[in-house]
């Protein structure tokens, strides 16, 4: 792989992992979220992301990951019986989001660790990189 596919390849990483940081914040946004019926409740919602292959030259794959979409979770909703509250439905019923706080911060500390790794990736391939040219100096 030439050296300057690694910086794509870390580059498409980082902004793989830049959507779904901003996924994981959505999701921890609307976690206590409210609504009186089923089809206006906030679902949590998950990136889904994709190999690409850039090339084939000499059995060497030059890859990297792209989003191609956006999916909500097929969980089901918190349901409450609460008269009371003002977002109740008829039967007296308030549907909370099917977000899960716990695993959604552990999901942000998976993301954010693959962020800082394609970070140092590229930090290191820029370090070689200076270093090869100063062979020739």
């Amino acid at each position: 792989m030439p050296l300057m596919n690694i910086f794509n390849v870390a580059g498409t990483g980082m902004s793989a992992q830049t959507v779904r940081l901003n996924t994981i914040a959505s999701n921890m946004a609307n976690a206590d979220s409210v609504s009186s019926s089923v089809e206006t409740t906030y679902r949590s919602r998950q990136p889904v992301f994709k190999t690409m292959l850039e090339g084939m030259q000499n059995n060497q794959a030059s890859t990297g990951v792209e989003v191609i979409g956006i999916v909500e979770s097929s969980e089901p909703l918190r349901q409450r019986y609460m008269p009371d509250h003002p977002m109740a439905n008829d039967e007296g019923f308030v549907f909370f989001s099917n977000v899960n706080p716990v695993q959604e911060m552990a999901n942000m500390m998976a993301a954010s660790r693959a962020y800082r790794n394609n970070v140092e990736v590229l930090n290191t391939s820029r370090q070689l990189l200076l270093n090869t040219l100063r062979i020739g100096q």
